[in-house]
């Protein structure tokens, strides 16, 4: 999670989460967010807004849950995995 925070700037503006991948993420095989945290999600038009609001459940949720968010993302978006697997992201932080 530690991982997550340190990038989570470049996250928002990163992440294409679309309707087909909140909808898998929420789908009972993943279950990384609950059907009702995908029904928010899917009415937020600004994909800013949308992708810190999917960040701030996924925060909520267990290390299990994150790790499901991973894999989905590797599938569709595979380019961003290293923001959240390693400490990739924080070179950008160090003056």
């Amino acid at each position: 999670m530690r991982v997550l925070s340190v990038n989570v700037v470049q996250l928002l503006d990163l992440i294409d989460s679309n309707d087909a991948l909140i909808s898998e993420l929420a789908s009972p095989t993943v279950g990384a967010i609950t059907w009702p945290q995908r029904d928010h999600l899917v009415h937020i038009v600004q994909p800013r807004d949308r992708n810190n609001k999917m960040i701030e459940f996924l925060t909520r949720r267990s290390v299990a849950a994150f790790k499901k968010f991973t894999r989905v993302l590797s599938k569709e978006q595979a380019h961003l995995v290293p923001l959240l697997i390693t400490d990739a992201g924080e070179r950008f932080f160090i003056c």
